[in-house]
Parts: structure tokens; sequence; C-alpha cells
């Protein structure tokens, strides 16, 4: 009986899954801006990507006095949770996020139109 020493099961592939392209959600190294069309003239800004150690309802709130517009936080199946912001405010956003301090210029991606 004591030639059986190892009962623990080894996973040759568990190392892969660890690549810098698998990524989670929140951990990626750009934070995204998207604009998306609504109905005719009506848009959508989108940021996502913002790490889950900052709470999101604090700037939100924040680009909703300064920006005039309406926002919400949305939980989205593969992107996890993502801010939703009324109107084109994509350049509003990306300069608000530098004068904080959050990201880099280079670390923003501004992806619409």
């Amino acid at each position: 009986m004591s030639a059986i020493q190892n009962l623990h099961s080894f996973d040759p592939f568990a190392d892969a899954s660890k690549g810098d392209y698998l990524l989670p959600a929140g951990t990626g190294d750009y934070i995204h801006i998207r604009i998306r069309q609504r109905n005719g003239r009506k848009t959508l800004t989108t940021v996502q990507e913002i790490d889950d150690d900052y709470d999101k309802k604090k700037p939100v709130k924040v680009y909703k006095k300064k920006f005039a517009c309406n926002g919400t936080i949305v939980e989205h199946p593969e992107y996890g949770e993502v801010i939703q912001i009324q109107g084109d405010q994509h350049k509003n956003i990306s300069q608000f996020l530098v004068e904080t301090g959050l990201p880099k210029d280079d670390q923003l991606k501004v992806h619409g139109f």
C-alpha cells in the first residue's frame, strides 16, 4: 500500500489559462470608451474595464452632475460591470478620466465615431 503516494490530480494545462490574452474583465490594460447608436440621433456612451477595486457609483454620480446627462451601471455577461451614459460624452469622459489620474493617455481606447 505504500506504493501509492500521490493521490492528487495534476492539470498540465493549468498554467495555459493564466496567459495575458485571457485576462478576466476588469483586469485589462485598457479602459474602453464606446459609443453606440440608439434611435435616430440618440447615442449611448459606455465605459468598461475599470478595475473592480474602484466604486463605479461615484464616477457615475459625478458624470451625471458635470455633463448634465443620465447614467447607470449595467451588468454585462462578458465585460462585467459597464457604465452607461446618455449622449455622446466620449470626449468629456476621456478628459475627466485623465484629469483624475485613473488611466494614462495610452491606457484609454475610444471606439466609435
